[in-house]
């Protein structure tokens, strides 16, 4: 499902909901522990989990270099939020009658050309996410699939411009 783009008054909301068949529990570690985070978002890493800690997103160069990111927000099993560069991405966990409810909010201050690309890969995370909470580790980032989704939200970026 696409993600969906609110502006705001000085920015833009986007939104990914993925119902999960899965317990909060399950998906809490898959998002927090990082054997289980870096099967579907390798360049991540938590380093202290827990409101004003922080993670290491891992350049994957050869240099062993990283950038130190803010965890601005944090509720254990419900709310894990930190800086994305300028902006921020928010997850929330909430339990369902059928496993449970899973949303990502990116807070955009300005949209880039850089923008539907950085959607199409949380959409394409979001999916290896879902896989691996189903047994499906993949070895490789799915290129092909994150080309359709780019196409995709370089479309719904266009629209929310043109508002």
């Amino acid at each position: 499902m696409l993600a969906t783009i609110q502006k705001q008054q000085n920015s833009y909301v986007v939104k990914f909901n993925r119902p999960l068949s899965h317990s909060v529990d399950a998906v809490w570690a898959v998002l927090t522990e990082n054997e289980k985070l870096q099967k579907w978002m390798n360049n991540l890493e938590i380093i202290d989990l827990r409101k004003n800690g922080k993670i290491h997103f891992n350049m994957h160069d050869g240099t062993n270099a990283y950038k130190e990111i803010a965890i601005v927000d944090y509720a254990e099993k419900e709310v894990l939020k930190f800086d994305w560069g300028k902006d921020t991405v928010r997850f929330e966990l909430s339990p369902t009658s059928s496993g449970s409810i899973l949303i990502l909010l990116e807070s955009i201050g300005e949209l880039t050309e850089h923008t539907p690309k950085d959607l199409a890969g949380w959409h394409i995370c979001l999916d290896l996410l879902s896989d691996l909470l189903s047994g499906t580790v993949h070895e490789e980032f799915p290129m092909e699939d994150w080309r359709k989704w780019f196409v995709e939200y370089k479309q719904l970026v266009d629209d929310i411009e043109k508002i």
